[in-house]
């Protein structure tokens, strides 16, 4: 009968520095399979049953409760610091195990809760031998059958012997027992890799396995061991294996982590609904990764002054945070963008403002288009008002002159207007430039001008720019004046006659005409004259007559009051024709709707000498005036 248990030892040499570098041995296990250096301490059918001791010089394999299976050539390897330091004993040393000559063997039918243990011996044995078990290594039952019943799922161990070979025990039978799960490798696991799960157990009989993974109904493995030729983030979760003989069953749980890059990474807008300026907007980035994800946050590629966190908060958002966001998600595997949602800000309009088209200067009859503009969301509606009056227009942004006037000058300015609110934009004065229009001439004093007075004319024009003006006389090429008013300060016969008036600026000129009437005065006389038309003028002639008869009447009558100083001049005295005094009277006459000149006729005789009787013409004086009226005077 075999022993149960062996120490295989190895021992080893090596240089303790190369090349100015200390060795030191980093790892040390001992293994079997050829070309599959695997430590026994993970394969599954050694769990438990092996154990090293190691120093600087050797290392020992113990192996208990050996099996046949144990039969193989064990290696040791050492691996070091040093480049292409790693060392396999060669040679290895070749364990070979036999069965016991006396075995437990166990049965169980598969819808009991019962095992049958069976003491079976290859040797030859006396009739009717008596057997003794064992429990936990503690006799149970002494000279009794080769069978014994025990309880599925016990986790006690059983052996047995022959009554009088009770040194010479079986190997124990129990169910699995010390299950583990070994990972290779055995670091972190990352997507992508290869990876191995491995479960071991000790059993007696030998264990079959199977792996499941939580919440899943289908086994995914019967072997000892779940391989991931390229694991994924998927694949992360709870396994468990389990381990099963005929005595009882054991269950091992594993929870896979893969770690893994940032993926489907999007960002989320709270509230979902219209969002409107000044009120709280949170924007939250998520994305799958292992380990979780640190976030930086981007508007149009511009980095936000914000934490690594997933969350992003506009507390009273403004017009201004309008654009598109998105956040990078990021741990030590790697990175990605998120998704870009645009955040719409709706708000009132503002900034609003006019601008012209042509910008130069404005020219009447071309074509001019104002236009308006305002920052608001969603797009305004425009109302278009002159100098505060409404224009009858649409609500576009355009206002289109195509053919502009000078009646189209001045201030214009629109109303921007949506849901949110409204503003007025600035005011824009619209300087149309057009040619001077007919002049305005006029005299001062109007009517007859008398000979040697002063008359001053004027001119005045609408135009832009301002008109300069010269005045002309007909028939004379030089300028009279370059002004806007031309004063003639003593007039004389020479200066009767037309006079135009000539406007101009860059963009044309025009002229009007005024005719000046001069009336002549002679010493002693009144020359035959022009008199203008206005009632005033025939009203001041008449007045004038009247004056100078009443006061010839006045001069008369007091040389002939009694009581006079006597004329002590000398005298010639007329005859007796000339005594006789004549009285003629003048006729004044005012014919309706008379357009026709009224001339006056005044003659005036000279004086002689003082001491000769002064003698008087009286003027004929005839008006045309909308009534008729005789009025006698007396001559002499």
């Amino acid at each position: 009968m075999t022993r149960s248990t062996v120490e295989i030892c190895c021992t080893d040499r090596y240089p303790f520095r190369i090349n100015g570098r200390d060795t030191k041995v980093e790892k040390t296990f001992w293994f079997t399979k050829k070309g599959d250096e695997f430590d026994l301490r993970t394969e599954s059918e050694y769990a438990g049953r092996v154990q090293y001791s190691c120093n600087k010089k050797s290392c020992t394999l113990r192996i208990t409760d050996l099996r046949e299976s144990d039969s193989a050539e064990y290696k040791f390897r050492f691996i070091t610091n040093q480049p292409a330091g790693s060392f396999t004993g060669s040679p290895g040393v070749t364990l070979s195990v036999t069965d016991a000559d006396l075995q437990v063997q166990v049965s169980r039918s598969q819808y009991s809760n019962w095992a049958m243990l069976q003491c079976h011996s290859r040797c030859r044995l006396p009739d009717r031998p008596s057997y003794v078990w064992y429990k936990n290594g503690q006799m149970i039952q002494a000279e009794t059958s080769s069978s014994y019943s025990v309880s599925f799922g016990s986790a006690d161990s059983y052996s047995c012997a022959v009554k009088g070979l009770e040194d010479f025990p079986s190997p124990s039978v129990y169910a699995p027992k010390l299950l583990s799960v070994s990972v290779s490798p055995p670091a972190d696991l990352m997507e992508g890799s290869s990876v191995n799960l491995t479960c071991s157990c000790d059993a007696n009989p030998a264990a079959n396995y199977t792996w499941y993974k939580r919440n899943k109904n289908k086994y995914l493995s019967k072997e000892p061991q779940l391989v991931f030729r390229s694991i994924q983030s998927s694949d992360s979760g709870e396994y468990y294996c389990t381990a099963e003989n005929k005595l009882g069953r054991g269950t091992f749980e594993y929870i896979i982590n893969v770690k893994y890059a940032p993926k489907t990474s999007s960002v989320s807008v709270s509230p979902s609904a219209e969002i409107v300026e000044g009120s709280s907007v949170t924007l939250t980035c998520s994305s799958d990764a292992n380990p979780a994800a640190t976030y930086t946050w981007y508007k149009e590629n511009q980095t936000l002054p914000y934490g690594p966190g997933s969350i992003y908060n506009f507390t009273s958002i403004s017009s201004e945070d309008r654009g598109k966001y998105y956040c990078k998600s990021e741990n030590q595997y790697g990175q990605i963008n998120s998704t870009s949602p645009f955040l719409d800000v709706r708000y009132a309009p503002k900034l609003s403002s006019v601008s012209v088209s042509p910008s130069g200067q404005i020219v009447e009859g071309s074509s001019v288009t104002l236009t308006c503009s305002s920052d608001a969301n969603p797009a305004a509606n425009y109302t278009w008002y002159k100098e505060n009056q409404t224009l009858p227009y649409g609500p576009c942004s355009i206002y289109n002159f195509t053919s502009i006037s000078s009646e189209d000058r001045g201030k214009y300015y629109c109303k921007s207007e949506n849901q949110y609110g409204q503003i007025n934009s600035t005011s824009l004065f619209l300087d149309v430039q057009y040619a001077p229009k007919l002049p305005s001439v006029s005299a001062s004093p109007s009517g007859q001008i008398v000979e040697g007075s002063s008359v001053t004319l004027t001119c005045s024009s609408d135009a832009n720019p301002a008109a300069n003006y010269t005045w002309y006389k007909e028939n004379e090429d030089s300028p009279k004046a370059s002004a806007q008013i031309f004063t003639i300060t003593h007039t004389r016969a020479e200066h009767r006659g037309n006079y135009y008036c000539e406007a101009q600026n860059s963009r044309g000129s025009t002229n009007s005409t005024l005719h000046l009437t001069v009336v002549a005065v002679f010493p002693g006389a009144w020359k035959s004259a022009v008199v203008g038309t206005a009632p005033a003028a025939f009203l001041a002639i008449i007045w004038l007559s009247v004056f100078l008869i009443i006061r010839q009447m006045r001069a008369s009558t007091q040389s002939s009051e009694p009581g006079g100083r006597p004329d002590n001049r000398e005298q010639c005295l007329p005859n007796q024709s000339e005594q006789q005094d004549d009285i003629h009277y003048a006729s004044i006459h005012f014919p309706k709707n008379q357009t026709d000149p009224v001339y006056s006729n005044i003659r005036a005789g000279p004086r002689r000498h003082k001491e000769e009787e002064e003698v008087v013409e009286y003027a004929a004086v005839k008006f045309n005036s909308g009534s008729t009226a005789n009025v006698s005077m007396p001559t002499r």
